[in-house]
Protein backbone atom coordinates (compact mmCIF):
# COMPACT_ATOMS: atom_id res chain seq x y z
CA UNK A 1 0.00 0.00 0.00
CA UNK A 2 1.03 3.39 -0.97
CA UNK A 3 2.21 5.22 2.02
CA UNK A 4 0.38 8.55 2.70
CA UNK A 5 4.13 10.72 3.25
CA UNK A 6 3.39 10.57 -0.55
CA UNK A 7 1.41 13.54 -0.24
CA UNK A 8 3.80 15.43 1.59
CA UNK A 9 7.14 14.80 -1.18
CA UNK A 10 4.20 16.05 -3.66
CA UNK A 11 3.26 19.51 -1.93
CA UNK A 12 7.25 20.13 -1.07
CA UNK A 13 8.26 19.23 -5.07
CA UNK A 14 5.68 21.34 -6.03
CA UNK A 15 6.38 24.14 -3.74
CA UNK A 16 9.77 24.19 -4.38
CA UNK A 17 10.28 24.31 -7.76
CA UNK A 18 7.85 26.71 -8.57
CA UNK A 19 9.10 29.01 -5.31
CA UNK A 20 13.34 28.42 -7.74
CA UNK A 21 11.23 28.59 -10.64
CA UNK A 22 10.13 32.48 -10.51
CA UNK A 23 13.13 33.13 -8.90
CA UNK A 24 15.26 31.68 -12.14
CA UNK A 25 12.89 33.40 -14.24
CA UNK A 26 13.32 36.39 -12.55
CA UNK A 27 16.97 36.85 -13.24
CA UNK A 28 16.11 35.97 -17.00
CA UNK A 29 17.17 32.40 -17.01
CA UNK A 30 14.01 29.52 -17.78
CA UNK A 31 11.81 28.08 -14.77
CA UNK A 32 13.11 24.31 -15.70
CA UNK A 33 16.67 25.16 -13.88
CA UNK A 34 15.15 26.16 -11.19
CA UNK A 35 13.15 23.13 -11.21
CA UNK A 36 16.15 21.20 -11.76
CA UNK A 37 18.06 22.66 -8.62
CA UNK A 38 14.61 22.18 -6.48
CA UNK A 39 15.37 18.61 -7.24
CA UNK A 40 19.05 18.45 -6.32
CA UNK A 41 18.52 20.65 -3.54
CA UNK A 42 15.36 18.51 -2.02
CA UNK A 43 17.76 14.88 -2.96
CA UNK A 44 20.46 12.72 -1.06
CA UNK A 45 22.68 15.80 -2.76
CA UNK A 46 22.24 18.55 -0.34
CA UNK A 47 19.12 18.32 2.37
CA UNK A 48 18.00 14.98 1.99
CA UNK A 49 14.22 15.15 2.12
CA UNK A 50 12.82 13.44 -0.72
CA UNK A 51 13.89 10.51 -2.14
CA UNK A 52 13.09 8.22 -5.01
CA UNK A 53 9.74 6.43 -4.85
CA UNK A 54 7.82 4.17 -7.22
CA UNK A 55 5.13 6.68 -6.95
CA UNK A 56 7.90 9.65 -8.35
CA UNK A 57 9.46 7.34 -10.53
CA UNK A 58 5.80 6.88 -12.25
CA UNK A 59 4.63 10.11 -12.39
CA UNK A 60 7.74 11.38 -13.55
CA UNK A 61 7.58 8.77 -16.32
CA UNK A 62 4.06 10.16 -17.34
CA UNK A 63 5.55 13.24 -16.79
CA UNK A 64 7.72 12.64 -19.63
CA UNK A 65 5.62 11.72 -21.84
CA UNK A 66 3.44 14.82 -21.29
CA UNK A 67 6.28 17.09 -22.42
CA UNK A 68 7.21 15.08 -25.37
CA UNK A 69 3.77 15.30 -26.59
CA UNK A 70 3.77 18.96 -25.98
CA UNK A 71 6.54 19.42 -27.87
CA UNK A 72 5.03 17.34 -31.16
CA UNK A 73 1.84 19.89 -30.44
CA UNK A 74 4.44 22.79 -31.18
CA UNK A 75 5.83 21.29 -33.87
CA UNK A 76 5.36 24.06 -37.12
CA UNK A 77 5.27 22.42 -40.41
CA UNK A 78 4.69 25.98 -41.92
CA UNK A 79 7.90 27.49 -40.06
CA UNK A 80 9.41 24.36 -41.44
CA UNK A 81 8.64 25.58 -45.30
CA UNK A 82 9.84 29.07 -44.94
CA UNK A 83 13.59 28.04 -44.74
CA UNK A 84 12.96 24.23 -44.91
CA UNK A 85 16.41 23.19 -46.93
CA UNK A 86 18.89 25.45 -45.12
CA UNK A 87 17.04 24.44 -41.65
CA UNK A 88 17.71 20.43 -42.21
CA UNK A 89 21.29 21.05 -43.24
CA UNK A 90 22.10 23.32 -40.39
CA UNK A 91 20.04 20.77 -38.11
CA UNK A 92 22.04 17.78 -39.66
CA UNK A 93 25.33 19.20 -39.31
CA UNK A 94 24.30 20.35 -35.69
CA UNK A 95 23.62 16.76 -34.70
CA UNK A 96 26.59 14.90 -36.68
CA UNK A 97 28.93 17.03 -34.59
CA UNK A 98 27.92 16.83 -31.11
CA UNK A 99 27.13 13.32 -31.47
CA UNK A 100 30.88 12.95 -32.96
CA UNK A 101 32.14 15.12 -30.03
CA UNK A 102 29.87 13.56 -27.60
CA UNK A 103 31.09 10.03 -28.80
CA UNK A 104 34.63 10.90 -28.92
CA UNK A 105 34.69 12.18 -24.75
CA UNK A 106 32.46 9.48 -23.58
CA UNK A 107 34.81 7.01 -25.03
CA UNK A 108 37.99 8.54 -23.17
CA UNK A 109 36.30 8.85 -19.19
CA UNK A 110 33.93 5.75 -19.99
CA UNK A 111 36.72 3.41 -20.39
CA UNK A 112 39.54 3.86 -17.93
CA UNK A 113 41.28 6.27 -20.53
CA UNK A 114 41.36 3.43 -23.35
CA UNK A 115 39.69 5.15 -25.93
CA UNK A 116 40.04 2.35 -28.42
CA UNK A 117 39.39 -0.55 -26.72
CA UNK A 118 35.80 -0.77 -25.92
CA UNK A 119 33.02 -3.18 -25.02
CA UNK A 120 29.74 -3.05 -27.50
CA UNK A 121 27.69 -2.33 -24.41
CA UNK A 122 30.63 0.59 -23.34
CA UNK A 123 30.19 1.55 -27.28
CA UNK A 124 26.31 1.35 -27.12
CA UNK A 125 26.54 3.67 -24.03
CA UNK A 126 28.99 6.45 -25.17
CA UNK A 127 27.20 6.87 -28.02
CA UNK A 128 23.97 7.13 -26.08
CA UNK A 129 25.87 9.83 -24.44
CA UNK A 130 26.72 11.84 -28.13
CA UNK A 131 22.66 11.19 -28.60
CA UNK A 132 22.14 13.63 -25.85
CA UNK A 133 24.39 16.42 -26.82
CA UNK A 134 22.22 16.32 -30.32
CA UNK A 135 19.48 17.91 -28.55
CA UNK A 136 18.30 21.38 -28.53
CA UNK A 137 16.37 23.50 -26.65
CA UNK A 138 15.31 27.26 -27.94
CA UNK A 139 12.90 28.99 -25.04
CA UNK A 140 15.87 30.51 -23.66
CA UNK A 141 17.10 31.20 -27.19
CA UNK A 142 13.55 32.82 -27.92
CA UNK A 143 13.31 34.85 -24.85
CA UNK A 144 16.85 36.40 -25.69
CA UNK A 145 16.23 36.92 -29.78
CA UNK A 146 12.31 38.52 -28.48
CA UNK A 147 14.12 41.19 -26.01
CA UNK A 148 16.58 42.35 -28.84
CA UNK A 149 14.46 42.52 -31.20
CA UNK A 150 15.99 39.93 -33.35
CA UNK A 151 13.75 36.77 -33.95
CA UNK A 152 12.59 37.82 -37.27
CA UNK A 153 15.39 38.05 -38.76
CA UNK A 154 17.09 35.69 -41.15
CA UNK A 155 19.24 34.01 -38.18
CA UNK A 156 16.29 33.71 -35.74
CA UNK A 157 13.71 32.17 -38.60
CA UNK A 158 16.81 29.88 -39.11
CA UNK A 159 17.25 28.90 -35.80
CA UNK A 160 13.53 27.75 -34.62
CA UNK A 161 13.23 26.37 -38.25
CA UNK A 162 16.92 23.90 -37.28
CA UNK A 163 15.44 23.25 -34.20
CA UNK A 164 12.16 21.92 -35.13
CA UNK A 165 13.96 19.47 -37.34
CA UNK A 166 16.93 18.60 -34.96
CA UNK A 167 14.25 17.41 -32.33
CA UNK A 168 13.20 15.46 -35.44
CA UNK A 169 16.48 13.77 -35.76
CA UNK A 170 17.21 13.72 -32.06
CA UNK A 171 13.87 11.07 -31.80
CA UNK A 172 15.49 9.21 -34.48
CA UNK A 173 18.91 8.78 -32.61
CA UNK A 174 16.96 8.21 -29.57
CA UNK A 175 14.97 5.26 -31.40
CA UNK A 176 17.72 3.91 -32.81
CA UNK A 177 20.09 3.73 -29.89
CA UNK A 178 16.96 2.59 -27.34
CA UNK A 179 16.44 -0.17 -30.03
CA UNK A 180 20.05 -1.37 -29.74
CA UNK A 181 19.75 -1.82 -25.64
CA UNK A 182 19.59 -5.43 -26.23
CA UNK A 183 23.27 -7.21 -27.13
CA UNK A 184 21.10 -10.04 -28.65
CA UNK A 185 18.91 -8.57 -30.37
CA UNK A 186 20.09 -8.25 -34.62
CA UNK A 187 20.25 -4.88 -35.84
CA UNK A 188 18.88 -5.19 -39.16
CA UNK A 189 15.54 -6.48 -36.97
CA UNK A 190 16.31 -3.35 -35.26
CA UNK A 191 16.16 -1.10 -37.80
CA UNK A 192 13.07 -3.29 -39.70
CA UNK A 193 11.03 -3.01 -36.28
CA UNK A 194 12.02 0.95 -36.55
CA UNK A 195 11.04 1.32 -39.55
CA UNK A 196 7.73 -0.37 -39.36
CA UNK A 197 6.84 1.34 -36.07
CA UNK A 198 7.12 4.76 -38.27
CA UNK A 199 4.94 3.18 -40.86
CA UNK A 200 2.30 2.16 -38.20
CA UNK A 201 2.35 5.00 -36.41
CA UNK A 202 1.32 6.86 -39.98
CA UNK A 203 -1.09 4.49 -41.28
CA UNK A 204 -2.87 5.06 -37.78
CA UNK A 205 -1.81 9.02 -37.50
CA UNK A 206 -4.17 9.58 -41.18
CA UNK A 207 -6.69 7.93 -39.59
CA UNK A 208 -6.62 9.33 -36.15
CA UNK A 209 -6.29 13.06 -37.65
CA UNK A 210 -9.45 12.33 -40.17
CA UNK A 211 -11.54 11.56 -37.24
CA UNK A 212 -10.31 14.38 -34.52
CA UNK A 213 -10.71 16.92 -37.40
CA UNK A 214 -14.52 15.08 -38.03
CA UNK A 215 -14.85 15.50 -34.55
CA UNK A 216 -13.46 19.01 -34.17
CA UNK A 217 -15.22 20.65 -36.88
CA UNK A 218 -18.67 18.88 -35.75
CA UNK A 219 -18.82 19.95 -32.15
CA UNK A 220 -16.07 22.08 -31.67
CA UNK A 221 -13.55 23.11 -28.95
CA UNK A 222 -15.35 20.59 -26.29
CA UNK A 223 -13.01 18.96 -23.58
CA UNK A 224 -13.58 15.39 -25.05
CA UNK A 225 -11.10 16.68 -27.22
CA UNK A 226 -8.21 16.64 -25.40
CA UNK A 227 -9.04 13.09 -23.90
CA UNK A 228 -8.81 12.22 -26.61
CA UNK A 229 -5.75 13.84 -28.14
CA UNK A 230 -4.36 12.23 -24.66
CA UNK A 231 -5.60 8.71 -24.51
CA UNK A 232 -3.94 8.63 -27.90
CA UNK A 233 -0.51 9.76 -27.07
CA UNK A 234 -0.87 7.26 -24.15
CA UNK A 235 -1.70 4.32 -26.56
CA UNK A 236 0.44 5.46 -29.20
CA UNK A 237 3.52 5.49 -26.47
CA UNK A 238 2.25 2.02 -25.03
CA UNK A 239 2.54 0.51 -28.47
CA UNK A 240 5.83 1.90 -29.10
CA UNK A 241 7.40 0.51 -26.30
CA UNK A 242 5.39 -2.64 -25.50
CA UNK A 243 5.94 -4.37 -29.29
CA UNK A 244 8.43 -2.47 -31.09
CA UNK A 245 11.06 -2.14 -28.20
CA UNK A 246 10.67 1.85 -29.25
CA UNK A 247 11.37 4.81 -26.43
CA UNK A 248 7.80 5.23 -25.01
CA UNK A 249 8.47 9.08 -25.54
CA UNK A 250 8.76 8.66 -29.30
CA UNK A 251 5.61 7.40 -29.71
CA UNK A 252 3.95 10.13 -27.58
CA UNK A 253 5.54 12.69 -29.76
CA UNK A 254 4.76 11.36 -33.01
CA UNK A 255 1.01 11.59 -31.57
CA UNK A 256 1.98 15.25 -30.96
CA UNK A 257 3.57 15.86 -34.28
CA UNK A 258 -0.34 13.76 -35.67
CA UNK A 259 -2.43 15.96 -33.94
CA UNK A 260 -0.84 19.77 -34.15
CA UNK A 261 -1.37 21.99 -36.80
CA UNK A 262 -5.34 20.33 -36.56
CA UNK A 263 -8.64 22.70 -36.02
CA UNK A 264 -8.24 22.82 -32.27
CA UNK A 265 -4.71 21.62 -31.62
CA UNK A 266 -3.85 25.30 -29.68
CA UNK A 267 -7.11 24.13 -27.84
CA UNK A 268 -5.63 20.90 -26.56
CA UNK A 269 -2.58 22.17 -26.37
CA UNK A 270 -3.89 25.02 -23.70
CA UNK A 271 -5.50 22.33 -21.69
CA UNK A 272 -2.46 19.49 -21.77
CA UNK A 273 -0.19 22.53 -20.62
CA UNK A 274 -2.15 22.77 -17.22
CA UNK A 275 -1.98 18.93 -16.53
CA UNK A 276 2.04 19.73 -17.23
CA UNK A 277 2.39 22.74 -15.51
CA UNK A 278 0.30 21.54 -12.10
CA UNK A 279 1.55 18.53 -11.51
CA UNK A 280 3.49 16.45 -13.97
CA UNK A 281 6.21 18.78 -15.44
CA UNK A 282 7.84 19.79 -11.78
CA UNK A 283 7.87 15.88 -10.67
CA UNK A 284 9.95 15.06 -13.75
CA UNK A 285 12.56 18.12 -13.76
CA UNK A 286 12.49 17.51 -9.81
CA UNK A 287 12.45 14.16 -9.60
CA UNK A 288 16.17 14.09 -12.12
CA UNK A 289 17.71 15.89 -9.26
CA UNK A 290 16.22 13.41 -6.45
CA UNK A 291 17.62 10.85 -7.98
CA UNK A 292 21.16 11.61 -7.88
CA UNK A 293 23.48 12.11 -5.35
CA UNK A 294 26.09 14.89 -6.76
CA UNK A 295 27.67 14.68 -3.46
CA UNK A 296 30.15 11.61 -4.49
CA UNK A 297 31.01 12.83 -7.50
CA UNK A 298 34.76 12.68 -7.92
CA UNK A 299 37.65 14.72 -9.04
CA UNK A 300 37.97 12.90 -12.28
CA UNK A 301 33.89 13.03 -12.99
CA UNK A 302 34.31 16.86 -12.25
CA UNK A 303 36.75 16.49 -15.35
CA UNK A 304 34.75 14.86 -17.50
CA UNK A 305 31.41 17.15 -16.73
CA UNK A 306 33.81 20.43 -17.85
CA UNK A 307 35.27 18.41 -20.87
CA UNK A 308 31.91 17.76 -21.71
CA UNK A 309 30.23 21.25 -21.18
CA UNK A 310 33.16 22.41 -23.53
CA UNK A 311 33.00 20.02 -26.28
CA UNK A 312 28.95 20.73 -25.68
CA UNK A 313 29.52 24.56 -26.12
CA UNK A 314 31.56 24.11 -29.20
CA UNK A 315 30.05 21.16 -31.40
CA UNK A 316 26.92 23.50 -31.61
CA UNK A 317 28.72 26.70 -32.40
CA UNK A 318 30.78 24.79 -35.14
CA UNK A 319 28.41 22.41 -36.68
CA UNK A 320 25.18 24.37 -36.95
CA UNK A 321 27.91 27.60 -37.83
CA UNK A 322 29.32 25.43 -40.38
CA UNK A 323 26.06 24.41 -41.71
CA UNK A 324 24.68 27.78 -42.13
CA UNK A 325 27.39 28.88 -43.91
CA UNK A 326 26.87 26.27 -46.64
CA UNK A 327 23.54 27.68 -46.80
CA UNK A 328 24.98 31.05 -47.87
CA UNK A 329 24.72 32.89 -44.43
CA UNK A 330 27.61 35.63 -43.71
CA UNK A 331 30.09 34.70 -41.15
CA UNK A 332 28.23 36.84 -38.58
CA UNK A 333 24.98 34.88 -39.14
CA UNK A 334 26.55 31.81 -39.10
CA UNK A 335 27.89 32.32 -35.84
CA UNK A 336 24.68 33.72 -34.70
CA UNK A 337 22.89 30.82 -35.17
CA UNK A 338 25.59 28.78 -34.28
CA UNK A 339 25.14 30.12 -30.42
CA UNK A 340 21.46 30.05 -30.82
CA UNK A 341 21.69 26.40 -30.78
CA UNK A 342 23.65 25.82 -27.77
CA UNK A 343 20.88 25.66 -25.11
CA UNK A 344 19.86 21.81 -24.62
CA UNK A 345 17.55 22.34 -21.63
CA UNK A 346 14.73 19.27 -21.43
CA UNK A 347 15.31 17.85 -24.37
CA UNK A 348 18.38 17.22 -23.31
CA UNK A 349 17.17 15.61 -19.59
CA UNK A 350 14.05 14.01 -21.18
CA UNK A 351 16.68 11.79 -23.25
CA UNK A 352 19.32 11.36 -20.57
CA UNK A 353 16.45 10.59 -18.13
CA UNK A 354 15.35 7.72 -20.14
CA UNK A 355 18.88 6.28 -21.02
CA UNK A 356 19.50 6.27 -17.53
CA UNK A 357 16.28 4.20 -16.82
CA UNK A 358 17.38 1.52 -19.36
CA UNK A 359 20.69 1.53 -18.54
CA UNK A 360 22.08 2.87 -21.46
CA UNK A 361 23.74 5.93 -19.67
CA UNK A 362 25.76 4.76 -16.37
CA UNK A 363 24.26 6.50 -13.43
CA UNK A 364 27.22 8.23 -12.27
CA UNK A 365 27.34 10.71 -15.39
CA UNK A 366 23.26 11.90 -15.10
CA UNK A 367 25.16 14.71 -12.59
CA UNK A 368 27.38 15.39 -15.55
CA UNK A 369 24.62 15.92 -18.07
CA UNK A 370 22.20 17.96 -15.62
CA UNK A 371 25.48 20.21 -14.98
CA UNK A 372 26.06 20.63 -19.03
CA UNK A 373 22.51 21.39 -19.10
CA UNK A 374 22.02 24.33 -16.90
CA UNK A 375 25.32 25.57 -17.80
CA UNK A 376 24.60 25.69 -21.28
CA UNK A 377 21.36 27.00 -20.76
CA UNK A 378 23.02 29.90 -18.67
CA UNK A 379 25.66 30.68 -21.41
CA UNK A 380 23.55 31.23 -23.87
CA UNK A 381 21.47 34.25 -23.60
CA UNK A 382 25.36 35.84 -22.65
CA UNK A 383 26.77 34.40 -25.91
CA UNK A 384 23.87 34.99 -27.85
CA UNK A 385 23.71 39.19 -26.73
CA UNK A 386 27.06 39.22 -27.62
CA UNK A 387 26.69 37.71 -31.00
CA UNK A 388 24.31 40.21 -32.00
CA UNK A 389 26.23 43.22 -30.09
CA UNK A 390 27.18 44.45 -33.33
CA UNK A 391 24.07 44.57 -34.78
CA UNK A 392 22.50 46.62 -32.08
CA UNK A 393 24.86 49.08 -31.83
CA UNK A 394 24.54 50.23 -35.52
CA UNK A 395 20.67 49.46 -34.89
CA UNK A 396 20.84 52.32 -31.79
CA UNK A 397 23.21 54.97 -34.21
CA UNK A 398 20.96 54.36 -37.00
CA UNK A 399 17.88 55.27 -34.16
Amino acid sequence: MLSIHFLLDLSIILLSTKLLGLFTRKIHMPQVVGALLAGIILGPSVLGMVHETDFISKMSELGVIVLMFQAGLDTDFNELKKCGKASFIIALMGVVVPLMGGLAVASFFNNDGNFFNLSNQKLIENIFMGVILTATSVSITVETLQELGKLKTSAGTAIMGSAIIDDILGIILLTIATSFNDPSVNILYSLIKIAAFFLISIVSGIIFRKIFIFLSLRHGPKRRLSLFAFSFCLILSFIAEAYFGIADITGSYIAGVIISNTVHSDYIESKIEVLSYLLLSPIFFASIGINNDLSSAGSSLLLFTVVLTVIAILTKVVGCGLGAKLCGYDNKSSLQIGVGMISRGEVALIVANKGSAINLLPKQFLGSIIAVVIFSTLITPILLKLAFKENIYFTHRAA
